[in-house]
């Protein structure tokens, strides 16, 4: 799937920082922790909590979270959609690997167990 130029610079420029709350609310409205939100992006990226931290107080984009990160060798087994795009046919980089966390954490917030959650092969 071709996402377009504009939405794929919008998704690279926005900050870590302003959304990570939002991810927060997400999941603790459904009942999830914030320990749980923070071992699923380490699965995905490699960042521990530290980590995470120094990089929303940094308030680095999203394209420089994804340079910085070591993502899991497994993150191609997350397939669906997500905000209206089907993550597998997202052809830009950046935005497939945002559309990674995403889906993670809508599958976190959503009840999903933790060991569907971190896909193995």
């Amino acid at each position: 799937m071709t996402t377009t130029p504009e939405h794929d610079a919008r998704v690279a420029n926005m900050k870590f920082s302003s959304v990570y709350p939002h991810y927060v609310t997400k999941v603790e409205k459904k009942g999830r922790t914030v320990e749980e939100l923070h071992q699923v992006i380490e699965w995905l990226t490699g960042f521990d909590s530290k980590k995470l931290q120094q990089l929303i107080d940094e308030q680095v984009t999203f394209k420089t979270f994804f340079e910085r990160a070591n993502l899991n060798p497994n993150a191609h087994l997350i397939k669906g959609v997500i905000c209206g795009y089907r993550i597998e046919d997202i052809e830009t980089q950046l935005t497939r690997e945002t559309r990674y966390l995403d889906k993670l954490i809508d599958e976190l917030a959503r009840g999903r167990k933790m060991d569907k959650i971190l896909r193995k092969a």
